[in-house]
């Protein structure tokens, strides 16, 4: 830890000296990138410094006792040290904490995909559900909410939908919602008053730029045609649709919310891109190690990961064991306690390794 601490405070006396450079100065985009760089590291330097301050108040107490045969004087020196030591331990957590490298991705803003599965229509009202209560959430934290492509059904629900969340941090913050999302309720459609079990798969893509993936047009079929409402009835007059096909990995993406041609296919980009550069992603990580992420970090999207049951007004996350007894919260956006216990429980299982 002593050689660890050396190298950050190496690194932010670098950093600062670099802010005074002429060369960085005049450099926009350079300059704001050491800053940034600089002011991440600035609560490692603080904890590495306290923690500096205690190794060597520590030393200089072991060598008091090794060096002084009054039993006083060593009384209270040991005295010392056994509170050294406790403020040791908790500077060192704090500090390995923070060493944990973070998702590159985190700090992108976030393509939600939500689609309804096994349920019928009460999983298509549960996509609308879970629409709402993400959006809320993304209210809460002040984020910017786009629809990208939608297929709405009769009574209210959603077959799916697709949206961009704008907003500090939204990749790393929603990472872990991507997967299968369980409800079990009383649908408004049953006479009989049973419970059923619906599902509904959740997809969590950080946000790709232009310069992120490289997409050669000559690799997309673009087709374009009529939009269509529920029930399959038109609802445009002219080809407004697109449907972009990216030929060499087979992902298809269709848009057909805007009226215009020309929207849809910049909002269909966006996905595919998206899409993109998770698959690259994924294949990265698969190449670099032969074990699979942990789930909470991966989200496998396959994995069943929590539970809405409506009777007992539980929230239930089975990664990590978590229950609230607060569903009508929760649907309403406030998600706050489950993303902090998921970030919290990725960061143990990653220091851990």
């Amino acid at each position: 830890m002593r050689k660890q601490i050396d190298q950050i405070l190496s690194k932010f006396d670098d950093l600062t000296e670099q802010l005074t450079d002429e060369a960085v100065l005049s450099d926009r985009k350079r300059y704001q990138a050491v800053a940034k760089e600089r002011a991440e590291l600035e609560k490692q330097v603080q904890i590495a410094t306290e923690l500096k301050d205690v190794y060597r108040t520590l030393d200089e107490d072991r060598s008091v006792i090794e060096a002084n045969e009054d039993p006083e004087i060593v009384e209270l020196a040991q005295g010392e040290i056994s509170e050294l030591e406790a403020a040791c331990d908790r500077l060192e957590s704090d500090l390995k904490l923070l060493l944990v490298p973070k998702d590159p991705s985190d700090h992108r803003n976030t393509i939600i995909e939500i689609r309804a599965g096994t349920g019928g229509e009460e999983a298509n009202l549960f996509v609308a559900d879970l629409m709402r209560m993400y959006t809320r959430f993304a209210e809460s934290r002040g984020w910017k909410i786009e629809i990208l492509s939608s297929h709405a059904t009769g009574i209210g629900g959603l077959k799916e939908i697709i949206f961009l969340l704008q907003g500090n941090d939204a990749y790393g913050t929603l990472k872990y919602e991507k997967g299968v999302h369980r409800v079990q309720r009383v649908p408004v459609t049953e006479s009989s008053g049973r419970i059923h079990t619906s599902a509904v798969s959740v997809a969590v893509l950080p946000e790709a730029e232009e310069v992120d993936v490289d997409i050669n047009p000559k690799d997309l079929r673009i087709d374009v045609f009529r939009s269509s409402g529920p029930g399959g009835q038109s609802v445009n007059t002219t080809d407004s649709a697109v449907r972009i096909t990216h030929i060499p990995t087979g992902l298809v993406v269709t848009c057909q919310d805007e009226k215009s041609q020309h929207k849809n296919k910049d909002k269909a980009l966006k996905v595919l891109r998206a899409r993109l550069l998770e698959k690259a992603e994924k294949e990265h990580e698969e190449k670099v190690s032969h074990e699979r992420k942990t789930q909470i970090g991966s989200g496998d999207r396959s994995a069943k990961i929590r539970t809405y049951n409506f009777p007992q007004q539980r929230v239930t996350d089975h990664r990590i064991g978590l229950t609230q007894h607060r569903l009508a919260e929760i649907l309403d956006g406030d998600l706050n306690d489950i993303v902090a216990a998921l970030q919290h429980a990725d960061l143990m299982e990653k220091i851990q390794k």
